[in-house]
């Protein structure tokens, strides 16, 4: 079998260079354990950092030659447990590789009827819906801005304000046709691309009763834009920072001049999340709840290729060049 593994830390752009692929033997499931045929991985921008040696992230970062990692949904080929049957479908951890093995207990079963497709298990749900849901409370009368709307998460985090009554949702993207997805196909309010002036302009001009709820993925300009444009008491869910992920450790990071946000009485909350079973659950239920509802569109692009085709995907994630989720679709 195949598995990719980091070649080298970033230290500049990202380039398929940073990754090797490598064959080994395909690993056999001992007493009580499973084999896993990888079907589908996630791509997220959050993997950016993890192939830093100085990785800000609050988990420890990949070495060179190991695995990468991240989730993936797969099927059971070979079972030496009882708890999971040959054709079950699982989630996996076990990264970028064709199969895994590992005891039973470690690959979740996942219903195959409840979503139209495996690939619905890999959205970043559950990264906006508690920071939408839990963090920033949206709800109804909100008014809402979503920057990097059309990405993995934010494009979730919009729709998500929406079904919680949000009263205008708002998102910022980088070309006209992520503007012209956005509002015709995942219904927000409005849409702007940051490159067209100053985002503060735009602001001021969809939201001029300000905006009461900020779900921020980029940092940067729109950050400071976002303090200028809110009304007071507005609440700020700081997902990431994709704007500021460049150059050396203290560069990629800075430090937000919370000066402004604090003379409004804005509540800036950074938070991560941890995909607990908690996290996964609530989001689970409400997505399919919404799906079933026509309440919901999952944004999402399949990368065909195999897992060869991983390294160059998420280049070309990091580049913008997809909207919504992005996974590959490893087997066959």
């Amino acid at each position: 079998m195949w598995e990719v593994r980091l070649a080298k830390h970033l230290k500049a752009d990202l380039g398929t260079d940073t990754f090797d692929l490598v064959q080994v033997p395909t690993p056999e499931p001992a007493a009580g354990e499973v084999l896993v045929r990888t079907d589908y991985l996630g791509l997220s921008v959050a993997y950016l950092e993890m192939l830093r040696a100085d990785s800000r992230l609050p988990i420890p970062p990949w070495e060179v030659g190991q695995r990468i990692g991240g989730g993936a949904v797969g099927t059971v080929v070979r079972s030496n447990s009882a708890e999971l049957a040959v054709g079950d479908l699982v989630r996996t951890m076990a990264g970028w590789c064709e199969y895994s093995t590992g005891p039973a207990d470690q690959y979740p079963g996942l219903d195959p009827d409840l979503f139209p497709s495996p690939v619905h298990y890999l959205s970043q749900g559950p990264t906006a819906y508690y920071g939408m849901s839990e963090v920033a409370k949206a709800g109804a009368g909100d008014v809402v801005f979503v920057s990097g709307a059309a990405g993995g998460v934010g494009s979730l985090a919009g729709q998500i304000a929406t079904c919680r009554g949000a009263a205008k949702v708002i998102g910022s993207a980088g070309s006209q046709a992520k503007i012209d997805y956005l509002v015709d196909e995942l219904g927000f309010d409005a849409a702007f691309d940051y490159h067209d002036g100053p985002v503060l302009d735009h602001l001021r001009e969809l939201a001029p009763e300000g905006i009461t709820v900020f779900f921020d993925n980029v940092g940067g300009e729109q950050f400071d834009a976002a303090v200028e444009a809110a009304a007071p008491g507005a609440r700020f869910a700081l997902c990431g920072a994709l704007a500021t992920q460049i150059g050396d450790h203290e560069d990629r990071f800075p430090e937000p001049d919370l000066t402004a946000a604090a003379a409004k009485g804005i509540a800036v909350l950074p938070f991560s999340t941890y995909h607990t079973p908690e996290q996964v659950a609530a989001w689970t239920e409400h997505f399919s709840t919404w799906l079933s509802e026509d309440r919901f569109v999952f944004p999402h692009t399949i990368v065909e290729g195999g897992l060869s085709a991983a390294p160059q995907a998420l280049v070309s994630l990091l580049k913008g060049s997809f909207k919504g989720n992005v996974s590959v679709r490893v087997a066959s």
